[in-house]
């Protein structure tokens, strides 16, 4: 995964910025291990809260809790800090986790509360992100 990092990538974040190459690489980690439906949505020019959404669809509630280790994984190797991740057990919290990285919000949701609430859809205006 270090290694992930290509010339063209490097180059992009040079003019782009880091936090592209980060959503770029948190995604590819999140198809890596197998989260469905990964998508990067760039939110730059849409609202001055956060720069980038990452969703990704997960199969059940263990799932969705090996995703988010292994997102804390790359963040304490790369010594990016996680603002606010869930922590407290809801049902909410077993259909939606969202990893709060400042510029970056990653989204696990079950396939039920994806399609209810239509995160793409609501932000259909962002330009996605090739992975």
């Amino acid at each position: 995964m270090d290694d992930m990092l290509s010339a063209d990538s490097a180059v992009y974040s040079q003019t782009h910025g880091f936090d592209h190459i980060t959503a770029a690489d948190i995604s590819r980690l999140l198809v890596e291990h197998k989260g469905r439906e990964v998508v990067a949505v760039d939110l730059r020019s849409l609202n001055a809260w956060t720069d980038f959404f990452v969703i990704a669809s997960v199969m059940s509630a263990v799932h969705m809790q090996g995703l988010e280790r292994q997102i804390k994984e790359f963040c304490h190797a790369r010594d990016i800090e996680i603002v606010r991740a869930s922590t407290t057990p809801s049902s909410l919290d077993e259909e939606w986790k969202i990893i709060d990285l400042g510029t970056i919000a990653i989204h696990l949701m079950t396939e039920k509360a994806r399609s209810f609430y239509e995160l793409e859809r609501l932000w259909s205006q962002a330009k996605t992100m090739p992975l």
